[in-house]
């Protein structure tokens, strides 16, 4: 065979491998434009974290009017700050060791990857809005404390005192109860009889920090709220006034971008409840995002970031809620019997509370 026959030959084969390779671009690329065009879009859409069904009709309210997820997600938030969602959000709640009640929330825009939090908020009761003012008014993340405090008083927000009478009345009654439980170890007095103050343990052999058996429902919650608005936009938020007589200047999950809630616009939002020490250490909400990016289903996503916990810390208590960017949402939770979350859509405009049952027990991690 000469080389001019050899080039022939050549020629038509790198043709028809060339057809072959258009044709399936053209299948997989139609199939992908079919794909898009029947995906369902069930936006606007909120969801939130229990069934906090005043909060999410708030949200709701601002979405169905085309307002913004941003907006939507702090007016939920603060509808439960104000009404002092089952004692856990808001001001009167949650006395730390020396009676204080104090505030965390967070906001997290998924368009502009922008994010505004608080942490032991002191005397200010709006949470939620001074995180969207550390979020709009400044370069800055998380602001904590005092620090905090005077943040918000210059942004025009007034100082009052968060304690109520319940709440005192919780701190009197656990005083008189030789300070229990508290969340101490390793120290002496002895915590689990006596309350402090506290000096380290000499003793070398030390405790576990593993999760307490002190969390539960009415003891340690958060509101989580995911909102897409019409535009497609996505948002996320959480508040809490904590953990019940934590020790003063703790600062639970709920503020930390990537684990009380996170957003991206091209994936879907999560926000995550329940022990805070445990799941900041896990970046749940973060976890969750990144495993739709990877063709995880919301509620795929949402079991394995619980797994992923319990595999480490089988006696946890959380839940997490998690949105795609097309409105599909699916939740899950550990620890629990079940766990109610919020939602309203543009499938159905009223508020429904949804529940999802919980694990309970996980192999410990090897």
């Amino acid at each position: 065979m000469d080389a001019s026959t050899c080039l022939k030959i050549v020629t038509k084969l790198l043709v028809y491998v060339s057809l072959v390779f258009l044709i399936i671009v053209t299948i997989l690329t139609g199939f992908y434009i079919y794909s898009r065009a029947n995906t369902k879009l069930i936006i606007p859409i909120v969801i939130n974290t229990w069934a906090f069904q005043n909060s999410a009709s708030k949200s709701w309210e601002i979405l169905n009017a085309n307002g913004t997820a941003i907006e939507a997600v702090v007016e939920g938030c603060s509808t439960c700050e104000i009404s002092q969602c089952d004692g856990t959000v808001g001001f009167g709640g949650s006395p730390d060791e020396n009676g204080e009640s104090t505030l965390d929330a967070l906001l997290v825009d998924g368009a502009t990857m922008n994010v505004g939090a608080v942490g032991g908020l002191k005397r200010i009761k709006q949470a939620s809005k001074v995180a969207q003012h550390v979020m709009e008014n400044t370069k800055h993340t998380l602001l904590v404390g005092e620090g905090a405090t005077q943040f918000a008083i210059e942004m025009g927000f007034k100082e009052t005192n968060l304690s109520t009478n319940s709440s005192l009345h919780l701190w009197n009654n656990w005083k008189k109860n030789s300070c229990q439980p508290n969340f101490w170890i390793n120290v002496t007095p002895n915590p689990e009889i006596k309350c402090g103050p506290y000096k380290p343990h000499t003793l070398r052999t030390l405790k576990s920090k593993s999760s307490g058996s002190v969390i539960n429902r009415f003891n340690h919650d958060t509101i989580g709220v995911v909102a897409i608005d019409n535009r497609g936009n996505i948002a996320a938020g959480t508040s809490t006034n904590g953990a019940k007589f934590k020790i003063p200047g703790r600062v639970g999950d709920s503020p930390i971008p990537g684990s009380g809630a996170y957003a991206m616009n091209n994936i879907g939002a999560a926000a995550a409840t329940g022990d805070g020490d445990i799941l900041m250490r896990f970046l749940p909400s973060f976890q969750a995002v990144q495993l739709m990016k990877q063709g995880y289903s919301p509620e795929g996503a949402a079991i394995l970031a619980m797994n992923t916990i319990a595999d480490y810390y089988p006696e946890f208590t959380g839940a997490i809620v998690v949105v795609d960017k097309f409105g599909n949402y699916g939740a899950a939770c550990y620890g629990l019997e079940s766990f109610p979350y919020s939602v309203a859509s543009s499938e159905h405009s009223h508020v429904t509370v949804m529940h999802v049952k919980c694990q309970n027990s996980r192999p410990q991690y090897q």
